[in-house]
């Protein structure tokens, strides 16, 4: 009896210890954010001064600052953000701040433990100890975001927790901790999705959406058109109104136009329709098939970026 708590000593201590090193080495590059709420969010620094937070927690533009390890809080510009997925990236004078290491690769599965670092208010590091609970293909958010992986916890972190990394045990960054994607429980935005923001942001401040200038609303399809034209699916999409100068008008789309596939996929609802219009797609042609005048018609339109909202 003896023999087996000292074994599960020795088990519990490596495991803690390793636990406890790992969070050492991220904590290194996680600052505290302070963007207007009274629990700042966390925030990792991926390099030359940029720091990646969390969109929900970075509440006005201007008089931004984050703690440093170890306490010193410094100024902080807002670069950019982008609230389909819950990022934002601000830029500080970084000094020797260690850059975040990245896990190039990882592989996720249900009840998997993954930790989670933070910055406290004071500078300090904070830790916790969460399970994977839902592992799916790439998602889009409620707010319109691509995931390129779902990636969910079994609990809510404290909100110090938004904006900090989940880790893996040798402190490599898995994906940015948030709880402004779901009410229920904490979400990671995995690292090949903040790469790809990241860069966006960098370089334009924010996120490209695809736009076609149409106001559009699904519609069923009668069966006996669906048999005449041999088509698969049993929605359409109407246009509702088509913007003049728009990319819709410039390739000849008219009022009353049904979309019933893009690239030779059918579209089974708007949803289909908005993940063909990401960023990847501005400035390049799109197929589209539609009916018009009880013919199926294929048109082909320039994907444009949709303006900044004023």
């Amino acid at each position: 009896m003896q023999e087996q708590i000292g074994n599960s000593s020795g088990v519990w201590q490596a495991f803690s210890q390793e636990t406890a090193s790992a969070i050492t080495q991220a904590a290194r590059a996680v600052v505290a954010v302070h963007g207007g709420r009274r629990i700042p969010a966390s925030g990792v620094h991926w390099g030359g001064g940029i720091i990646v937070t969390v969109d929900h927690a970075v509440e006005h533009d201007d008089e931004l600052n984050v703690t440093l390890p170890g306490g010193e809080r410094v100024a902080a510009k807002l670069a950019g953000r982008d609230p389909s997925t819950d990022l934002a990236i601000l830029r500080i004078d970084a000094g020797d701040l260690p850059v975040a290491q990245l896990a190039e690769t990882a592989s996720f599965a249900p009840g998997q433990f993954v930790l989670a670092a933070a910055c406290t208010a004071e500078g300090g590091p904070r830790a916790a100890l969460a399970l994977i609970s839902v592992v799916a293909p790439a998602s889009r958010t409620w707010r319109g975001g691509t995931l390129d992986q779902t990636l969910r916890l079994d609990r809510n972190l404290h909100p110090n927790f938004s904006g900090g990394p989940a880790i893996d045990e040798h402190g490599r960054v898995l994906g940015i901790n948030t709880s402004g994607l779901s009410r229920f429980a904490g979400v990671i935005v995995p690292v090949a999705t903040v790469k790809r923001v990241v860069a966006e942001l960098d370089k334009k401040g924010h996120i490209g959406r695809g736009y076609l200038g149409v106001g559009m609303a699904p519609v069923a399809l009668p069966e006996a058109v669906r048999d005449s034209l041999k088509l698969s699916t049993e929605t359409g999409i109407m246009l509702m109104a088509v913007e003049p100068d728009s990319p819709a008008a410039k390739a000849g789309l008219l009022l009353g136009d049904i979309f019933v596939a893009f690239e030779g996929k059918p579209l089974r609802g708007l949803r289909d329709v908005q993940s063909c219009l990401t960023s990847e797609r501005i400035g390049k042609s799109l197929a589209a098939s539609i009916i018009r005048g009880g013919k199926l018609v294929n048109v082909t339109v320039t994907v444009g970026e949709k303006p900044a909202a004023n």
